[in-house]
């Protein structure tokens, strides 16, 4: 297999699986006053915007078409 194609191959598969899966992602909010500090940290899982997943599998399907061609 070409790389251009597994390339292609490797961005759909990322579109299509960042409709449906939730990505993590942590903050620390917190604050110091001089050697005390007193903080929080809060974790949420947020899907991928549907603009941002429908890009990676127009730019896939790209890849591997270009990579067929070659």
């Amino acid at each position: 297999m070409k790389a251009l194609m597994l390339v292609g191959v490797i961005v759909l598969v990322l579109g299509v699986v960042s409709f449906f899966v939730p990505f993590p992602h942590s903050e620390h909010h917190g604050v110091s006053v001089g050697d005390a500090h007193v903080g929080i940290t809060t974790h949420d899982d947020e899907k991928v915007s549907p603009g941002v997943s429908i890009v990676l599998i127009v730019v896939g399907a790209g890849l591997m078409i270009a990579g067929r061609k070659s």
